[in-house]
Protein backbone atom coordinates (compact mmCIF):
# COMPACT_ATOMS: atom_id res chain seq x y z
CA UNK A 1 0.00 0.00 0.00
CA UNK A 2 1.11 3.42 -0.76
CA UNK A 3 2.24 6.11 1.96
CA UNK A 4 -0.46 8.19 0.93
CA UNK A 5 -2.90 5.87 1.05
CA UNK A 6 -2.22 4.68 4.51
CA UNK A 7 -2.31 8.66 5.49
CA UNK A 8 -5.32 9.10 3.88
CA UNK A 9 -6.56 5.77 5.40
CA UNK A 10 -8.98 7.22 8.39
CA UNK A 11 -11.76 9.43 8.13
CA UNK A 12 -12.95 10.62 10.98
CA UNK A 13 -15.50 13.81 10.03
CA UNK A 14 -16.58 14.35 6.39
CA UNK A 15 -18.62 17.13 5.21
CA UNK A 16 -19.96 17.48 1.29
CA UNK A 17 -20.74 20.63 -0.69
CA UNK A 18 -22.10 20.11 -4.29
CA UNK A 19 -22.11 22.91 -6.00
CA UNK A 20 -23.59 22.04 -9.94
CA UNK A 21 -20.79 20.32 -11.79
CA UNK A 22 -18.58 20.64 -8.15
CA UNK A 23 -18.73 18.72 -5.01
CA UNK A 24 -16.30 19.83 -2.65
CA UNK A 25 -15.18 16.94 -0.33
CA UNK A 26 -14.10 18.65 3.37
CA UNK A 27 -12.11 15.80 5.37
CA UNK A 28 -10.68 15.54 9.09
CA UNK A 29 -8.43 12.58 8.59
CA UNK A 30 -5.62 11.05 11.04
CA UNK A 31 -2.11 10.73 10.42
CA UNK A 32 -0.19 7.17 11.74
CA UNK A 33 0.62 9.66 14.89
CA UNK A 34 -3.36 10.08 15.18
CA UNK A 35 -2.95 13.38 14.57
CA UNK A 36 -5.58 14.91 12.75
CA UNK A 37 -5.51 16.89 9.49
CA UNK A 38 -8.21 18.15 6.64
CA UNK A 39 -8.21 17.63 2.86
CA UNK A 40 -10.73 19.42 0.97
CA UNK A 41 -11.01 18.01 -2.47
CA UNK A 42 -13.01 19.35 -5.26
CA UNK A 43 -13.96 16.93 -8.09
CA UNK A 44 -15.62 18.40 -11.04
CA UNK A 45 -17.83 16.03 -13.96
CA UNK A 46 -16.73 16.24 -17.25
CA UNK A 47 -19.37 15.14 -19.83
CA UNK A 48 -17.82 13.68 -23.65
CA UNK A 49 -19.40 13.86 -26.67
CA UNK A 50 -20.57 10.40 -26.42
CA UNK A 51 -22.43 10.78 -23.01
CA UNK A 52 -19.60 9.07 -20.77
CA UNK A 53 -18.19 11.19 -18.21
CA UNK A 54 -15.24 11.43 -16.37
CA UNK A 55 -13.93 13.57 -13.17
CA UNK A 56 -11.13 15.48 -12.22
CA UNK A 57 -10.06 16.32 -8.82
CA UNK A 58 -7.35 18.34 -7.08
CA UNK A 59 -7.20 17.95 -3.18
CA UNK A 60 -5.39 20.63 -1.06
CA UNK A 61 -3.90 19.16 2.59
CA UNK A 62 -4.22 21.10 5.77
CA UNK A 63 -2.34 21.05 8.43
CA UNK A 64 -2.87 22.47 11.79
CA UNK A 65 -0.01 24.40 11.82
CA UNK A 66 -1.57 26.83 9.07
CA UNK A 67 -5.18 26.66 10.05
CA UNK A 68 -5.19 30.05 11.36
CA UNK A 69 -3.26 31.49 8.53
CA UNK A 70 -5.27 29.83 6.32
CA UNK A 71 -9.01 30.97 7.63
CA UNK A 72 -7.64 34.38 8.10
CA UNK A 73 -6.78 35.07 4.17
CA UNK A 74 -9.62 32.69 3.44
CA UNK A 75 -11.97 35.24 4.94
CA UNK A 76 -10.08 38.14 3.96
CA UNK A 77 -10.51 37.05 0.18
CA UNK A 78 -14.20 36.25 0.59
CA UNK A 79 -14.79 38.99 2.17
CA UNK A 80 -13.16 41.15 -0.46
CA UNK A 81 -15.00 39.56 -3.25
CA UNK A 82 -18.69 39.98 -1.29
CA UNK A 83 -17.71 43.96 -0.32
CA UNK A 84 -16.62 44.46 -4.01
CA UNK A 85 -19.04 42.50 -6.39
CA UNK A 86 -21.80 41.52 -3.78
CA UNK A 87 -23.37 38.06 -3.61
CA UNK A 88 -25.31 37.37 -6.83
CA UNK A 89 -23.35 35.66 -9.27
CA UNK A 90 -22.63 37.18 -12.68
CA UNK A 91 -20.42 35.25 -14.54
CA UNK A 92 -21.61 33.61 -17.59
CA UNK A 93 -20.88 30.08 -16.85
CA UNK A 94 -23.74 30.77 -14.35
CA UNK A 95 -26.07 32.49 -16.17
CA UNK A 96 -27.54 30.12 -19.58
CA UNK A 97 -29.25 32.96 -21.52
CA UNK A 98 -26.30 35.51 -20.64
CA UNK A 99 -25.23 37.55 -23.77
CA UNK A 100 -21.90 38.88 -24.61
CA UNK A 101 -22.25 42.57 -25.72
CA UNK A 102 -18.81 42.01 -27.43
CA UNK A 103 -16.10 39.95 -29.71
CA UNK A 104 -14.67 37.58 -27.09
CA UNK A 105 -11.15 37.95 -28.38
CA UNK A 106 -11.12 41.58 -28.38
CA UNK A 107 -12.24 44.33 -25.64
CA UNK A 108 -12.04 48.01 -26.14
CA UNK A 109 -10.54 47.31 -29.27
CA UNK A 110 -6.72 45.20 -27.95
CA UNK A 111 -6.66 42.08 -29.53
CA UNK A 112 -6.37 39.45 -26.96
CA UNK A 113 -4.05 36.37 -26.55
CA UNK A 114 -4.91 33.26 -28.30
CA UNK A 115 -5.51 30.43 -25.74
CA UNK A 116 -3.55 28.18 -28.35
CA UNK A 117 -0.11 30.24 -26.65
CA UNK A 118 -1.12 28.85 -23.31
CA UNK A 119 -0.03 25.70 -21.68
CA UNK A 120 -2.13 23.94 -19.61
CA UNK A 121 -1.09 22.35 -17.00
CA UNK A 122 -2.60 19.84 -14.76
CA UNK A 123 -1.56 18.58 -11.18
CA UNK A 124 -2.02 15.19 -9.82
CA UNK A 125 -3.20 14.46 -6.60
CA UNK A 126 -0.69 15.15 -4.03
Amino acid sequence: MRENDMLEKEEIFSKVLRAGRRTYFFDVRATKADDYYITITESKKFTEADGSFHFKKHKIYLYKEDFTAFAEILEEMTSYVLNHKGEEVISERHQKDFKKDYDSDKIDDVEMPSTSSFTNIEFEDI
